[in-house]
């Protein structure tokens, strides 16, 4: 029986599963089994995979039913004592699975290892780094205020301790990781490979873009996850809220500009201001104003052009460094 399960789901990913896949195969640890979930392609993605060669490799369709229900397909196959997903997508550097183990193995009370992940475009070009955050330990109330594991491509999991916290929520997507990580984070302390490991893939149709649906799960997984935490972290709430708000601004704002998504960050950006006021201190908000006006104000090519121009006066990344993750201590 393999020591860890990797599991891929995939929807019409012709163009990259080969990539996605060997990323894995090559991986220096090599006790797996890795189980792609088809999830009711119409692609060639099912071609692309029969022409990939290895024992260690398990191909299961199914009819079509987005990521998460894939995931817990692909759970139910999975025999490993370690469990880690990865999107058909994204790729990961060699020894992620062999430094993610040992991190668990070298603290047992641990129910999760995450890594350090960098962003990548469409054409596999590296485009930014993420957030980097070092964090080992009891994680509940870090977890709350932020997703700082970043991707479902990151972790490796013990199985067990999906077996006690539940399946993915399959009516949470795009942001059902987060819950999961929420719930893991309740019972089990993470532990850190502080390197960057995992190459996650930036596209324009991907279900993150989707900012509106993801502000509406996200405030359902707030409003859970706060309903069943302890009295002693409730004051942390409001410090979630605004962190999402803040994330939800910079994901409407990235690239490429589309107007519609550029007005709803107006909202975005007055709930991130009800929530942490400070923020209209910070100069990062003339950036962001800015970046507002001309994707709202210009044809989506004259904006595009406009921030590459101007883009040391409309770059907003540190509207995300700005999200906590630090314990704000309860007012008295």
């Amino acid at each position: 029986m393999p020591l860890i399960s990797v599991i891929i789901p995939v929807y019409n990913g012709e163009n990259t599963i080969r990539e996605t896949i060997e990323s894995v195969l090559n991986q220096t640890f090599k006790d797996f089994e890795l189980i792609v979930i088809n999830d009711g392609s119409t692609d060639s993605t099912l071609d692309v995979v029969s022409n990939i060669q290895d024992s260690r490799l398990k191909v299961f369709s199914y009819p079509n039913a987005k990521q998460a229900a894939s995931r817990n397909r692909g759970l139910s196959q999975a025999t490993g004592e370690y469990v880690s997903f990865i999107d058909a997508d994204d790729l990961w550097k060699p020894d992620k699975l062999e430094a993610q183990l040992k991190a668990l193995q070298e603290n047992p009370e641990a129910g999760v290892a995450y890594s350090w992940t960098d962003l990548i475009d469409e054409s596999g070009n590296f485009i930014r780094g993420g957030a980097n955050i070092y964090w080992q330990g009891e994680s509940y109330a870090r977890m709350l205020l932020n997703d700082f594991v970043e991707s479902g491509s990151n972790p490796l999991i013990r199985a067990q301790a999906i077996k006690e916290v539940g399946n993915f929520d399959e009516s949470l997507p795009p942001a059902e990781d987060w819950d999961m990580w929420i719930r893991l984070a309740s019972r089990y302390p993470f532990v850190v490979v502080p390197s960057a490991q995992v190459l996650y893939r930036v596209r324009a149709n991907s279900s993150s873009t989707n900012v509106s649906k993801m502000e509406a799960v996200s405030l359902r997984i707030i409003e859970r996850a706060y309903a069943e935490a302890p009295a002693s972290i409730q004051h942390l709430k409001r410090h979630t809220l605004g962190n999402r708000y803040k994330y939800l601004v910079f994901k409407a704002l990235e690239e490429p500009p589309v107007r519609q998504k550029a007005l709803t960050a107006i909202r975005f950006l007055w709930q991130a201001f009800i929530y942490d006021p400070v923020l209209l201190r910070r100069r990062i908000i003339w950036k962001v104003l800015l970046r507002i006006a001309i994707i709202v104000l210009l044809p989506s090519k004259l904006a595009q052009t406009w921030l590459n121009k101007f883009k040391q006066f409309t770059d907003i990344l540190t509207l995300v460094i700005l999200i906590r993750v630090d314990i704000v201590p309860a007012q008295r």
